[in-house]
């Protein structure tokens, strides 16, 4: 398939973007931009539940391979990793990053220019990871880049717990959504997202969310080279000893209107940050339970993705 071209912010009128920062803008202040809506002044440098404040952190920028091969393609993704999170995973893999809020701060304008430098790297996209918090300062940073020349796909890469209302201003800015689905819509996953992640309605927002994303790109696309340039990839971690959580998130994807999503459906799962001390967090994936997973997930035709082997 040819490259769908141009990316979806360059075709933005200069009132459509006014409109969109307004609408940053206001949620930055007195915070409401993730699920939490915890009020922070952001504005006044007040922190919120995601730990963020005035002004934009970031841990790391650079080319990454490790993505879903579309994404990385042969010259990677230009990644960047935002310092916090909506959410406090006890098992996070990134949780220097996230929960411990390691990073140094940038002002808007630097922030394109490192949109700016990835492109003339090579990359084939501007991958943000963990973006919700500083989605005020990303169309900053995006509005001055695309007058600069930025001209590649943008990833949205996150946890999947967001506010649809939210991801709804994000259409024709946002050409590849990148979200986790983690948990299922049952009681048990429910208690099971509030004692691991502390965030017992993460279904009910990722699910809304995820159907935004959808809606907005469909499913993957690819260009002549194989390279993703719209659409929507679900991730799912297996986490040991919750396959029947597992099992409902693949069902639930199933029956969903976002069901033609892409699936990525991971089995890297190692004892990260606080899963040291909790059992049965503190051991890698069983391969009988990655099996299982794995074999419900072709069995209801969720065939179209990646199936991370294990070791």
């Amino acid at each position: 398939m040819e490259r769908l071209s141009p990316p979806f912010y360059l075709e933005l009128s200069a009132a459509d973007w006014r409109l969109k920062r307004e609408f940053f803008a206001d949620r930055f202040n007195n915070c409401r931009l993730c699920p939490r809506q915890c009020g922070a002044n952001r504005q006044n440098n007040h922190s919120g539940v995601c730990r963020a404040g005035r002004e934009v952190k970031i841990a790391s920028h650079n080319l990454h391979f490790g993505e879903e091969p579309p994404i990385s393609g042969c010259r990677g993704s230009g990644t960047v990793f935002f310092s916090g999170c909506t959410l406090s995973c006890l098992f996070c893999q990134n949780y220097p990053i996230s929960q411990l809020f390691h990073g140094e701060f940038y002002q808007v304008e630097q922030l394109a220019g490192i949109f700016l430098s990835l492109q003339k790297r090579g990359s084939h996209n501007i991958n943000l990871v963990s973006p919700t918090p500083y989605l005020h300062h990303i169309m900053g940073a995006l509005e001055i880049a695309r007058a600069k020349g930025l001209d590649i796909p943008l990833v949205y890469n996150t946890s999947g717990y967001d506010r649809a209302e939210v991801i709804a201003q994000l259409e024709g800015v946002v050409d590849i959504y990148l979200p986790d689905l983690k948990y299922g819509p049952s009681e048990s996953s429910r208690l099971l997202a509030l004692e691991l992640s502390g965030a017992g309605d993460y279904f009910e927002y990722a699910a809304a969310a995820i159907t935004e994303m959808f809606r907005q790109t469909g499913p993957l696309q690819l260009d002549h080279n194989e390279v993703a340039v719209r659409g929507t990839v679900i991730r799912h971690l297996i986490i040991p000893g919750s396959t029947e959580n597992s099992l409902e998130v693949l069902r639930t994807i199933a029956a969903n209107d976002f069901k033609e999503a892409w699936l990525s459906l991971m089995s890297q799962y190692f004892p990260a940050h606080r899963a040291a001390g909790c059992t049965p967090l503190n051991r890698r994936l069983q391969p009988e339970e990655y099996r299982l997973v794995r074999d419900e997930a072709l069995k209801l035709g969720l065939e179209n993705g990646w199936f991370q082997e294990m070791d």
